[in-house]
């Protein structure tokens, strides 16, 4: 069945969104670097019930999430530390924080796993609002396949200032030459969870769905029909909706 039509809404997407959108849907399905193609679909599913967890809600509202009590709404499939961080990220973001961050690992989530994990969340999330921004049914979650994770970590990586260890560009392996665009600098937002390889490749891809490919941005090519000034002020203003402390 072909994925990504969007036969319920008046408004003709193009291909160069759908055609990211199913390579990027189509890769949650199997085993990533650390996390098996179940454990990776949990983790979307995890993402969408998270915004309907009465116990997400209560924590959200209190002046101090911790002093709530209660449990997540979940699909019972992943570790309760794994429940906890997409839980957290996905309603209560503007709350994120290092010690947040190290109480997760303190618990048994490796900051490779943490790593895979928020990429995930951040590819299926991107994906679902760009539904919801046009009125359009969710995606359905694809089957999972089977196999094992790679469970490969990056030679090159090293604590740069973050909160886990990213890899810089001249530090790349062989196999990750490819990306940050072939580069010789990435930003700080393309490296933050370059732990993971395929996490910069998935942002990449989304980039230049919803955006502009890092080619374009190196050019500064109008392709669209908002200027990138334009752009630039509703991705800040979007930002600052989403309490972005980034």
């Amino acid at each position: 069945m072909e994925t990504f039509t969007f036969a319920d809404v008046a408004i003709a997407v193009p291909d160069r969104v759908t055609d990211p959108h199913r390579k990027v849907w189509a890769k949650r399905a199997g085993p990533g670097s650390w996390w098996t193609g179940a454990e990776r679909i949990a983790i979307a599913d995890e993402s969408r019930r998270a915004l309907d967890c009465g116990f997400c809600a209560e924590r959200r509202e209190a002046l101090s999430a911790e002093a709530v009590e209660g449990e997540h709404d979940s699909g019972g499939v992943l570790p309760a530390v794994a429940l906890e961080a997409v839980h957290k990220i996905v309603t209560d973001s503007a709350r994120l924080s290092l010690a947040l961050y190290e109480g997760l690992v303190a618990d048994g989530l490796s900051d490779a796993h943490y790593s895979e994990l928020v990429g995930v969340l951040v590819a299926v999330f991107s994906i679902d609002e760009f539904h919801r921004g046009i009125g359009a049914a969710l995606e359905p979650l694809p089957e999972a396949e089977p196999g094992d994770p790679e469970r490969r970590r990056p030679s090159g990586a090293t604590m740069e200032g973050a909160w886990l260890a990213t890899v810089p560009a001249d530090a790349l392996d062989p196999e990750d030459a490819d990306i940050y665009g072939g580069g010789r600098h990435a930003p700080n937002v393309v490296r933050a969870l370059s732990l993971v390889p395929e996490n910069v490749r998935t942002l990449g891809d989304l980039h230049g769905a919803h955006y502009l490919s890092y080619d374009e941005m190196r050019i500064m090519e109008k392709i669209r029909e908002l200027s990138r000034s334009q752009m630039e002020l509703v991705a800040a203003g979007t930002s600052a909706v989403n309490e972005c402390f980034y």
